[in-house]
């Protein structure tokens, strides 16, 4: 979108610098091409194609038939944060209070409030890349600085260089971003890496925004992915951001929660106060029975992307025209095609040519240029079909 053409455009040059440096979504951009297109098979967003099951809909429906519309707790409804402390002891195998955590009106918020409470103008946040391109746009509108370090790469796998890591942290460093399992790549931290992320943390005395929400979606016989739940005390600087989008099909519902030390808490509810006033509560009940009723459609999401990644992963490599190699969680399918060096132009080629939509990795910062991420959390019907045109058009290329 060209904002000078934009009516008022003469009033854009007063805007704040943060607000116009904003950037763009490369998503979007390749989703706005062909969403149109008839037939089109949409891999390109983080989410799969089942409905929020009918169990977690009628909590919420219960509640608004009961006229829960009116104002609440800003930290969330007392009912789910403690079934936020139940889920993590299940999950986590430890003791959790309440008072750790905050419900909010998405994952992206909790990015921003995490953000907002340790950076600023002036200062740095290190991202490893290519990474969900909303944490770089978050710290540049919170005014601060993205550090971006390009993750080693070889044969089709992304590694983190804690060197590197480290060489970038300055003075004006704040925090340090680790979303693991990862979007776009399927890079899983092992629990070595984190125990020397956590050094590097209490070495530098800066702050870890962890982004655990593929926790659950992992390949390898195990639970879950290792977590920094498993390594740090009630002393180290770790802010968790969290959403009940992914493991639960709730991406349309817009609530997450923040998990973080008590004593952050009237910190952490003023500004859920000064930015949405709370989450509704008809939504959160929704929430409550995902959380003390959803493993059952956990584990069937997690059975249906551990099909589909083989689907994607399998048949990408048998057109033998691309570097990839199988994630090791979350539910992405991070690949480049020999040759093609424009990921942005090669998504829109793929839409005309195969009629099948994926995200470009320019999207996801420095060292993703080359490569698409397809989303496979998807029914293997469509995924295989997906992968046949891919396979042709690839062919054709």
């Amino acid at each position: 979108m060209n904002i000078a053409t934009l009516p008022g455009s003469t009033l854009v040059s007063d805007l704040r610098p943060e607000a116009l440096n904003a950037p763009e979504s490369g998503i979007v951009e390749v989703m706005n091409y062909g969403r149109l297109r008839e037939g089109l098979i949409p891999l390109w967003v983080g989410e799969g194609d089942l409905p929020t099951p009918q169990f977690i809909r009628d909590a919420a429906a219960r509640s608004l038939a009961a006229g829960e519309t009116f104002y609440t707790w800003q930290r969330g409804i007392p009912e789910l944060r403690e079934a936020l402390a139940r889920y993590h002891e299940r999950v986590y195998r430890g003791r959790f209070s309440t008072e750790r955590f905050y419900v909010t009106g998405s994952g992206m918020q909790s990015l921003q409030i995490a953000v907002r409470m340790i950076a600023g103008e002036g200062d740095e946040l290190i991202i490893p890349t290519p990474a969900w391109p909303n944490f770089a746009a978050a710290v540049g509108v919170a005014g601060a600085r993205a550090v971006c370090v390009p993750m080693d790469y070889a044969e089709g796998r992304f590694t983190l260089d804690l060197g590197k890591i480290e060489a970038a942290i300055t003075p004006k460093t704040r925090g340090i971003f680790v979303n693991s399992p990862s979007n776009p790549t399927g890079w899983t931290a092992t629990r070595a890496e984190q125990e020397a992320l956590l050094a590097l943390s209490r070495k530098h005395g800066i702050w870890i925004v962890a982004d655990e929400i593929y926790g659950r979606f992992v390949y390898d016989g195990q639970a879950r992915a290792p977590s920094f739940h498993d390594i740090i005390t009630p002393e180290d600087r770790v802010i968790f951001v969290q959403t009940f989008s992914k493991n639960w099909a709730m991406t349309g519902w817009r609530i997450g929660w923040i998990e973080a030390p008590e004593a952050f808490g009237q910190v952490i509810e003023n500004l859920i106060q000064y930015s949405t006033s709370g989450s509704p509560v008809f939504i959160q009940r929704g929430a409550v029975a995902a959380l003390d009723e959803g493993e059952g459609f956990v584990a069937e999401q997690i059975a249906r992307a551990a099909e589909g990644r083989r689907i994607v992963f399998e048949g990408l490599k048998a057109t033998n025209r691309v570097s990839l190699s199988a994630p090791v969680g979350a539910f992405y399918q991070f690949f480049s095609v020999d040759g093609r060096s424009d990921s942005g132009k090669l998504a829109k080629d793929l839409v005309d040519t195969a009629n099948v939509g994926l995200a470009p990795g320019t999207a996801f910062g420095p060292g993703g240029e080359t490569g698409l991420r397809l989303c496979f959390a998807r029914n293997s019907a469509d995924l295989t079909e997906a992968v046949a045109r891919l396979q042709k058009a690839i062919a054709a290329l």
